[in-house]
C-alpha cells in the first residue's frame, strides 16, 4: 500500500512540475540583419504554425539582430541576449526552446559556452531547455572561403551570404575549427553544451522545373543553390556540407527520414513551411 501511494504521490508531483513550467520558443535567424525576420526571413506561416505546438502559442518571439558581425560582438551575441532576456522576463518563461537556423546556431552557441563572458548570459543558459538548429554552420563552409578570397563565388552568393561580412568569414572553415577547439561547446572532443543542441540535416538541393517540390522557397533560390551545391560534397544543402551541419551536439533527424515524401531540404527549405517541417518541429516543441 505504501509503495503504491509513493507512486501516486510521485506522479502527481512530477505532473504538477510539467504543468508548472512555462514554455516559450524563440526564433533565431542566420547570417545578415534583420528588422522583420518574422516575415522576411523566416514567414508567418512557418513561425504561426510552429508555435502552435506550444501549451500557450502566445510565448514566442522572433528575434532581429545584425549577425552580419562576429558571433560575440555586441550587435549579434549582445542583441540576442537582450531581446531572449526580455522575453523571458516578459512572459516569464521557465522553459526555453531556441529555434536556430544556419549562423544562428553559431550565435547561440557561443552564449551557451561562455556563461560567464556577459552578465545577460545565464539566465538564458539556465532558462534554455533544447536548442532545435535547422541547417546550423557548426563546421563552417567552403563557399565563404570562397568569397572572402573574393573568387567567383563572390556575385553568385551574395544574395545569400551578404559578401564579405565579418559572419561570413567568422564561416570560414578554418575560422570555425579554431572557434571549436577554443571557444565553443559541442563539438567532437570539447565539453558538452549546457542544454540540448539537435540539428535537422538538409542533405540535397532540387530544382526540376517539372517538380512542384522545387518550388517551396522559391524556385530561383532551388536553382542558385543547385549551382553551388557542385562545389560542395554530395551531401549538402547547396550552402553547407551535412558534416558541417552535424559538427555540433547531436543529430535529429537528416532531411528525407522525416520529411513528407522523403523530399530534401535546401538550405533556403529549412526555414520555410516545407514538406511538413512544421509540423515536426511543432509536435517536439
Amino acid at each position: 500500500m505504501n509503495k503504491k501511494i509513493a507512486s501516486i504521490v510521485f506522479s502527481f508531483l512530477t505532473l504538477c512540475s510539467v504543468a508548472s513550467a512555462n514554455q516559450g520558443v524563440a526564433f533565431v535567424h542566420g547570417t545578415g540583419s534583420q528588422t522583420d525576420a518574422f516575415n522576411d526571413y523566416w514567414t508567418g506561416e512557418f513561425v504561426n504554425s510552429v508555435r502552435q505546438g506550444l501549451p500557450n502559442s502566445n510565448n514566442y518571439t522572433v528575434i532581429n539582430c545584425d549577425f552580419d558581425q562576429f558571433m560575440w560582438v555586441e550587435a549579434a551575441a549582445g542583441c540576442l541576449a537582450s531581446q531572449l532576456n526580455s522575453f523571458i522576463s516578459s512572459k516569464n518563461i521557465s522553459e526555453l526552446t531556441l529555434i536556430t537556423h544556419s549562423n544562428g546556431g553559431n550565435v547561440v552557441r557561443w552564449i551557451l559556452s561562455n556563461p560567464t563572458y556577459d552578465s545577460r548570459y545565464p539566465q538564458i543558459v539556465s532558462t534554455t531547455n533544447k536548442v532545435i538548429a535547422l541547417a546550423p554552420s557548426s563546421g563552417g563552409t567552403p563557399l565563404a572561403d570562397a568569397v572572402t578570397q573574393g573568387n567567383v563565388f563572390e556575385t553568385s552568393l551574395g544574395w545569400i551570404l551578404g559578401f564579405d561580412s565579418d559572419a561570413v568569414k567568422q564561416q570560414q572553415v578554418a575560422w570555425m575549427a579554431y572557434y571549436n577547439d577554443t571557444w565553443l561547446y559541442g563539438t567532437s572532443g570539447r565539453p558538452s553544451l549546457p542544454s540540448t543542441f539537435k540539428s535537422v540535416i538538409g542533405s540535397d538541393v532540387d530544382s526540376a522545373i517539372w517538380d512542384g517540390d522545387s518550388y517551396c522557397g522559391g524556385y530561383f533560390n532551388q536553382v542558385a543553390l543547385e549551382t553551388t551545391q557542385n562545389w560542395l560534397n554530395s551531401c549538402s544543402d547547396g550552402f553547407l556540407e551535412c558534416s558541417s551541419q552535424s559538427a555540433a551536439g547531436t543529430v535529429w533527424f537528416t532531411d528525407k527520414q522525416r520529411t513528407k515524401g522523403k523530399e530534401p531540404l535546401s538550405h533556403q527549405q529549412s526555414r520555410r513551411k516545407c514538406f511538413n517541417l512544421d509540423t515536426i518541429l511543432r509536435n517536439d516543441i
